[in-house]
């Protein structure tokens, strides 16, 4: 995945290219699915969070901005921001109602994509693993489980700024293991 193949898919999605939408979901489906799938743990419910994600970039791809942080960065944000609020939602007890004994099936990654989703997630838990405890904790509970910083830094007995500094820290550590 090239870095300016996905900004210029980006930028046809802007302009509401159907073939660019279709070319950059079976470039990124797989990354995007594993992080909907990590944040929700449920199949079904991270299906659903990325299709919404793939709405929104559809909606919103005129909004994206090359600015010298990778266009994935943008992307996972929106699946892992639409992934939190499907979490929240459920942790509100507003859960969908399932007919039971009827499920829609959505045509999954590909074998391929999950094979590569499995590794970009074994990847990033290996990072997150080489945090310092609290740290790693921490950035799981922000960006993975949908805590907000305000009951963190109270989890961890530590002023919502030291939080912040705790965030920013740990994720200027994982971009940096990521890339190696």
């Amino acid at each position: 995945m090239d870095r300016d193949e996905i900004e210029n898919l980006i930028a046809r999605v802007a302009l509401k290219d159907r073939k660019a939408f279709d070319a950059l979901y079976d470039r990124v489906s797989a990354k995007l699915f594993g992080v909907c799938l990590r944040v929700l743990s449920k199949r079904a419910e991270a299906e659903d969070a990325m299709q919404d994600s793939f709405v929104k970039i559809w909606n919103h791809a005129d909004r994206y901005q090359a600015n010298g942080l990778s266009p994935m960065t943008w992307l996972i944000t929106i699946a892992r921001n639409t992934s939190i609020d499907r979490l929240r939602t459920r942790r509100k007890g507003h859960q969908d109602i399932d007919t039971p004994g009827f499920e829609l099936i959505a045509p999954g990654p590909s074998p391929e994509q999950s094979v590569v989703a499995a590794s970009e997630a074994a990847r990033l838990s290996g990072c997150l693993d080489a945090l310092a405890e609290n740290r790693g904790a921490a950035v799981r509970g922000a960006y993975l489980d949908g805590d907000t910083y305000a009951d963190l830094a109270e989890r961890f007995q530590v002023p919502i700024n030291t939080m912040r500094t705790w965030l920013r820290r740990g994720l200027l550590s994982l971009r940096e293991c990521m890339s190696l």
